[in-house]
C-alpha cells in the first residue's frame, strides 16, 4: 500500500496541488484570515451573548459601532480573497503582483449588482418593500461570503490573463530614466484596459440579455449548490477522512483539503454569521451544519486526527521511554492544536498500527457532531472565526456557547478511548525494542 500510494497516487495529488490555480487559491485565501479574526472579535462584542449587556451596548450606541468594525473586516472577506488570489498567481508567475490584485478588485465590483431592489422600513424594520430601490452603490453582501465563489473565479481569471499579457510583453515600456513606480503604473495600463473591457462586456451581456449580473448568476447556479453539497454527509466525509488519510502518508492533508474547501466553508460560516446577527441561527432558517468552524473545532482540534487522546495516554499510561518523552514534549503544543511532533516523531505517519484511530477519531467526532446539531442537541456554529491555535473548549465556547464547549470536551475524552487500545499495543512494541537495545 505504501508503494502504491507513493508511486501512483501521491505524485498525481501533489501535481494537482502544485498547479498554479490551486496554489493561488490556497495562498490567496490566507490574506483575509487576519481581518476575519479581528472582525470576529468585534462580532462577539457586538453580539454579546448576555442579553442585558447587549441591550446596554445598543442603548449607549456602542453596539452598532462594534458591528460596523466587524462588517468592514469580517464582512468583506471576499474582497480580500479576490485580491489575494490574483496577487499570488501573478507573483508565482514572477511579475509585479500588486496591480493585478487591485485589478481583480475592480473586475469583481464590475460584475456585482449596483442596485438594491428591496428596501427596509425605518419605522418598522420587519417590513420591506420593492417599490423603491437604491442605485449606484456597492452592496456589502457581495463582498462577504455571498460573493466568495465569484471572487475565486475573478481572482483566477485576472491572475491568469494579467500574467499572459506580461509574459508576452503586451505592455507599455517606459525609458529607464522613468522612476520605477511610475513605470509600473504604465506597465499595468494595457492589461488593465483589456481586462476591464472584457469585464464590462460580460456585465453588459448578463444585464441586457439576462437581466441579472454574473455574480448573482454564479451565486444561484454554482455557489448555493456547492454550499449545500458541502453541508451534507458527503461534505462531512471529505473533510473528516481525506485530510488525515493524506497526513498518514506524510502529505499536509489539512492544507491541501483546506485550500480547496475553505472558500465554501467560509461562505457557510458567513451565512451562519448573518443569521446569528439577526437572532435567527437555526437550521429551520437555513443555518449550515458544515462550516469552517465545524472543521476547525470538531475535526482538527488538538491537531490532525484529534491526537489529544493519544498524547494523554503517552503522558499518563505509556511505559516506553519514547512514548513518555514525546508525550511530555507534545502536551503543550497539543493544547494549541499543533501535533507535528508526534505525527513524525512517534511516528503516526506510515505507521500501520496507528492508521485506524488516526482516521476513525475525526470521522466519529464529525459524525456525532453532525447528528448533535441536526437533532438540536447543540446549536449550529455561529459563524465566528477563531484562530486555529485557540485551545479546545475555549474555541467551542466562542463558536457555539457552553453547550458546544461541553460537547467539544466530550469528543476529546472520546478520542482517548479510541486511541487507547492501539497506543497500548504500540507501547508494548516500543518497550520490547528498547529492551532489545539495552541487551545489545
Amino acid at each position: 500500500m505504501k508503494s502504491f500510494m507513493n508511486d501512483k497516487v501521491l505524485p498525481k495529488i501533489m501535481k494537482f496541488v502544485n498547479t498554479r490555480p490551486i496554489k493561488a487559491i490556497k495562498d490567496g485565501m490566507i490574506y483575509p484570515i487576519p481581518f476575519i479574526i479581528v472582525g470576529a472579535i468585534f462580532l462577539i462584542l457586538g453580539q454579546f451573548p448576555i442579553q442585558s449587556v447587549q441591550d446596554y451596548l445598543n442603548k449607549i450606541g456602542i453596539g452598532p459601532v462594534l458591528m460596523q468594525a466587524s462588517n468592514a473586516s469580517f464582512g468583506i472577506m471576499a474582497l480580500f480573497a479576490v485580491f489575494g488570489i490574483a496577487y499570488c498567481w501573478v507573483k508565482d508567475a514572477g511579475f509585479d503582483a500588486a496591480p493585478a490584485g487591485l485589478l481583480a478588485v475592480t473586475v469583481d465590483i464590475i460584475l456585482q449588482p449596483d442596485t438594491i431592489k428591496t428596501v427596509t422600513n425605518i419605522a418598522n424594520p420587519s417590513r420591506t418593500s420593492t417599490s423603491w430601490q437604491a442605485t449606484n452603490l456597492i452592496d456589502k453582501n457581495w463582498l462577504g461570503g455571498k460573493g466568495m465563489v465569484i471572487a475565486l473565479i475573478v481572482g483566477l481569471f485576472v491572475g491568469w490573463l494579467y500574467s499572459w499579457f506580461m509574459k508576452h510583453q503586451l505592455v507599455i515600456k517606459m525609458p529607464e530614466q522613468v522612476p520605477a513606480n511610475v513605470a509600473a503604473s504604465f506597465t499595468a495600463l494595457v492589461p488593465a484596459a483589456a481586462i476591464i473591457t472584457i469585464a464590462a462586456i460580460v456585465c453588459g451581456i448578463f444585464s441586457l440579455g439576462f437581466h441579472t449580473t454574473l455574480a448573482e448568476w454564479i451565486y444561484k447556479v454554482i455557489q448555493i449548490p456547492l454550499q449545500h453539497a458541502t453541508d451534507g454527509i458527503g461534505g462531512m466525509l471529505i473533510i473528516s477522512i481525506l485530510p488525515v488519510f493524506l497526513w498518514f502518508f506524510g502529505v499536509h492533508g489539512s492544507t491541501i483539503v483546506g485550500g480547496i474547501m475553505t472558500p465554501l466553508l467560509m461562505s457557510n460560516n458567513a451565512d451562519n454569521s448573518a443569521l446569528y446577527k439577526a437572532g435567527k441561527l437555526t437550521l429551520a432558517n437555513g443555518a449550515h451544519i458544515i462550516t469552517q468552524s465545524f472543521m476547525d473545532q470538531c475535526l482538527t482540534v488538538t491537531g490532525a486526527g484529534m491526537t489529544i487522546g493519544l498524547v494523554v495516554f503517552m503522558c499518563l499510561n505509556a511505559k516506553s521511554v519514547q512514548m513518555k518523552t514525546l508525550g511530555k514534549l507534545e502536551i503543550v503544543p497539543a493544547i494549541f492544536n499543533i501535533n507535528e511532533p508526534i505525527l513524525f516523531g512517534l511516528p503516526i505517519v506510515l505507521n500501520p498500527l496507528m492508521l485506524v484511530p488516526f482516521v476513525l477519531t475525526p470521522f466519529l467526532s464529525g459524525s456525532a457532531t453532525y447528528a448533535a446539531i441536526a437533532l438540536g442537541i447543540i446549536p449550529p456554529f455561529n459563524g465566528v472565526y477563531v484562530p486555529w491555535t485557540t485551545p479546545a473548549v475555549l474555541s467551542g465556547l466562542i463558536v457555539g456557547g457552553w453547550k458546544t464547549a461541553l460537547w467539544q470536551l466530550l469528543m476529546l475524552v472520546m478520542s482517548f478511548f479510541i486511541y487507547y487500545p492501539f497506543a497500548k499495543n504500540y507501547d508494548k512494541i516500543l518497550i520490547a525494542q528498547e529492551k532489545a537495545e539495552v541487551e545489545k
